[in-house]
C-alpha cells in the first residue's frame, strides 16, 4: 500500500470515528471537517466508498451511520456481550439493581446483556433480547445525550410499569450505538446510581476499544 493510499484510509476510518462519536446527533459535513482535520470537499470524497458500503448514510448535509456498520455490530454481538459481564454484574451488585447493556439498531434498542443482583429479595427480571423503541425508557434516552452536560438519562414506568430506570451512553466504539443501565422496582438516588452508571459505560468502552 502507498503512503498516499495509507493516508486515505486513515483518514476515512477516522471519519468513519467522528460519524459514531456523533452518537444520537446526526454530524453535519463542516463538523466532520474540522474534527478530522480537512476541508470539506475532503470529507465529501471520502463519504463516497464508506457510503457505497453502507457504512454511512447522508441526509443532506447531515451524516449518520449506515445499516452495513449495524451488520457488521451484530457479528460481534457474542463478543460484545462477554466483555459487558464483568461490568454489568460488578453494577449490579454494588447497587442490588439488575444492570443491562442495550444496542440500538434503527429506531429500536434491544437488551443484549443482562446481570442481576444476587443478594436481593426482589429485583427486576430483564430479558435478553427484549425490544422497545429508542425513544422509551433511560437506555434510549441515553443514546441522545450530549457529550456535555448531564452523563444519564432517568425514565419511570418505561419500558416496564412500575420500574425506574437509569442509563449512560457508551461512548467512543466504533459503529456502536449502546447504553448501560440499572432498572429497579424503586425509586433510584440519582446523584449515587448515575456515577456509578456513568463510570461502568466508560469502563466498558475502554475494553472495547483495548
Amino acid at each position: 500500500m502507498s503512503r498516499e493510499s495509507s493516508l486515505t484510509l486513515d483518514r476515512g476510518l477516522a471519519l468513519l470515528q467522528a460519524v459514531a462519536d456523533a452518537g444520537g446527533e446526526a454530524a453535519t459535513i463542516s463538523e466532520l471537517a474540522a474534527t478530522i482535520g480537512t476541508s470539506r470537499p475532503a470529507v465529501y470524497r471520502l463519504l463516497v466508498p464508506l457510503a457505497e458500503r453502507g457504512l454511512v448514510w447522508r441526509d443532506g448535509s447531515k451524516v449518520r451511520l449506515g445499516a452495513g456498520v449495524l451488520r457488521l455490530a451484530g457479528q460481534m454481538l457474542p463478543q460484545l456481550r462477554e466483555a459487558a459481564q464483568p461490568v454489568l454484574r460488578e453494577l449490579a451488585e454494588a447497587g442490588g439493581t439488575t444492570a443491562h447493556l442495550s444496542v440500538a439498531e434503527g429506531d429500536q434498542l434491544q437488551v443484549i446483556a443482562v446481570a442481576e443482583p444476587s443478594w436481593t429479595a426482589l429485583h427486576v427480571a430483564y430479558r435478553i433480547g427484549s425490544r422497545h423503541p429508542v425513544s422509551r425508557g433511560a437506555a434510549g434516552k441515553a443514546l441522545a445525550l450530549r457529550a456535555r452536560g448531564r452523563g444519564w438519562a432517568v425514565a419511570s414506568g418505561e419500558p416496564q410499569p412500575g420500574t425506574y430506570g437509569l442509563a449512560a451512553p457508551v461512548r467512543g466504539v466504533l459503529g456502536l450505538r449502546a447504553s448501560i443501565g440499572v432498572v429497579s422496582l424503586e425509586p433510584l438516588e440519582h446523584a449515587t446510581v448515575g456515577p456509578r452508571v456513568v463510570e461502568a459505560a466508560a469502563a466498558l468502552a475502554t475494553v472495547l476499544k483495548g
